[in-house]
């Protein structure tokens, strides 16, 4: 006799398909929608209300380290990136193209391309060509330096293949840019910016990352090394969620980034970017949402707490209005707590629609709490509460007591949501030892069902010299990232021997299956 399946909210499962369950939950959360424009996606409301609390509490973190934001440009003239060859070259594929700069009607009626501009424009994939076309007019002496600069903006990269949040044509991100007299300061920026990222992906997002260097081939173009935070999802493929570039003097010396320094001699400047997009989000849902749909960590979430009042139909108006107004009430209490530097926020659900509607709505939608208020409730002062990472259970608690230890309640979820994320990926990194485990281990990783799980990820001792790249041909596998040496998670004094040439070696790479 067969086990009787468990009904959930989300169809397919994970297990079922996992990349159609991504597509539902993000539906049924009401975070986004594909547009009508190719490859691009309509941020909804509740959606974007994640990614304005992203960019609220990264922007602090941003100007705690002297960052001012500004804006540039959407268009950048073609010859600014006719004149970087290794950066354009690693974006030509992904550019989208302005040549005309006006609309006429045709003979047949249509609207047709009219002026054709003298210049092509493109549109900005990133920003690192006007920008230090700009630095070369700011920056004349050293002290002008360092220069700390940041934009929130959108770009567009044509790709082919898109996922909402994880990868479209048009992205909303944010793109820092630095130039600094010397070498080691703009290197200790790289690190500082990688570093805000991985704090800020696991305290706010509780998204546990692996903190690392980009091999040569993974490298954005141009920079001479970048940073990278790696998450593993609940398929055990790895997401890259944030980088940060040292560009040396690359961009300083094709833009004329220069200085005059204390001696009265000229000197080539050395830049950095950084950034981060909604892709984070896509990382959020992908860690951490279950078959019942989204779950939002507290110290993210856009409403902490959903206040249901529940109307009998037999019951008067006069009698079900002062349940409202009773929840109301509770709710602008709430609305005064502080909960980490922000005001929590709490909303009344009252719309007109059934009860068992309204919970899985908001059991789908991830908020973290979710409180039941009836008669009997406001009779004996309780308050029923259901928290997002135990939905089966509910609690009923002295409306006092629940004022005074909210917070104590989201911290507590914010804990749940991460010890399973960081269980997850410290089961599922596994270190390898020789080339015969290596095969193996990424070998037939696609199983019969939908699911296609990835095996997790792979430590490995790489030596420089090593040339790997049939192997990740062959199991469409790639290097996520190099240990860096002050990792927590690597003693970079271990001596290992790379298993594909043998020479002894303590640089380990993580390899797997991406995103």
């Amino acid at each position: 006799m067969t086990a009787k399946k468990l009904k959930t909210a989300i169809v397919p499962t994970r297990e079922e398909n996992y990349s159609e369950w991504y597509l539902k939950v993000i539906q049924s959360a009401e975070l986004a929608e594909s547009s009508p424009v190719r490859g691009s996606m309509i941020i909804r409301p509740y959606g974007y209300a994640i990614w304005e609390n992203i960019q609220s509490q990264l922007n602090q973190r941003f100007k705690r380290t002297g960052h001012k934001n500004a804006y540039f440009p959407l268009l950048i003239p073609l010859d600014f990136f006719e004149k970087e060859a290794e950066h354009v070259d690693g974006f030509a594929k992904e550019c989208a193209v302005v040549t005309h700069h006006r609309l006429e009607v045709n003979d047949d009626g249509k609207l047709v391309p009219g002026g054709e501009l003298e210049e092509p424009y493109v549109i900005r994939p990133t920003s690192e060509t006007i920008i230090g076309h700009q630095f070369s007019k700011w920056i004349q002496s050293h002290r002008d330096l360092p220069l700390l600069i940041n934009q929130w903006a959108n770009i567009m990269r044509w790709e082919m293949r898109t996922r909402l949040f994880l990868r479209t044509s048009e992205i909303l991100w944010q793109e820092g840019h630095t130039a600094h007299a010397t070498a080691d300061e703009a290197e200790a920026k790289t690190l500082q910016m990688a570093k805000i990222y991985a704090d800020f992906a696991q305290d706010v997002l509780a998204v546990p990352v692996i903190l690392g260097e980009k091999t040569p081939e993974e490298r954005f173009p141009g920079a001479l090394h970048s940073l990278c935070i790696e998450a593993l999802m609940q398929d055990n493929k790895a997401l890259q969620a944030g980088t940060s570039h040292y560009l040396g003097q690359n961009f300083a010396r094709t833009f004329n980034i220069d200085y005059t320094n204390e001696n009265g001699e000229r000197q080539l400047c050395y830049t950095t970017s950084w950034g981060v997009s909604t892709r984070l989000i896509g990382a959020l849902i992908m860690s951490h949402s279950d078959d019942n749909g989204l779950i939002v960590p507290p110290r993210i979430a856009p409403t902490h707490v959903v206040i249901q009042p529940i109307l009998r139909k037999s019951a008067t108006e006069e009698d079900n209005q002062k349940i409202i107004k009773h929840c109301e009430e509770l709710c602008a209490k709430l609305l005064q707590i502080d909960y980490h530097g922000i005001s929590l926020w709490a909303e009344v659900d009252k719309r007109e629609i059934s009860g068992g509607q309204k919970s899985w709505d908001n059991i789908k939608k991830g908020y973290p709490i979710r409180l039941e208020i009836g008669p009997r409730d406001i009779e004996q002062n309780n308050v029923t509460a259901v928290f997002r990472t135990k939905i089966t259970e509910k609690q009923s608690i002295l409306q006092s007591d629940f004022l005074n230890n909210v917070t104590q309640y989201l911290d507590s979820i914010q804990q749940q949501i991460w010890q399973t994320a960081s269980e997850r990926l410290k089961n599922n990194l596994f270190k390898i030892d020789d080339i015969n485990m290596f095969e193996k281990f990424f070998d037939n990783q696609a199983d019969n069902n939908q699911f296609e799980k990835a095996p997790g990820l792979a430590e490995i001792f790489v030596d420089e010299s090593a040339d790997y790249s049939e192997y990740c041909e062959k199991f469409k596998i790639s290097a996520r990232c190099i240990y860096l040496n002050n990792n927590d998670n690597h003693d970079n004094n271990t001596i290992g021997k790379c298993i594909f040439t043998g020479k002894e070696t303590t640089r380990k790479v993580v390899f797997g299956k991406a995103y």
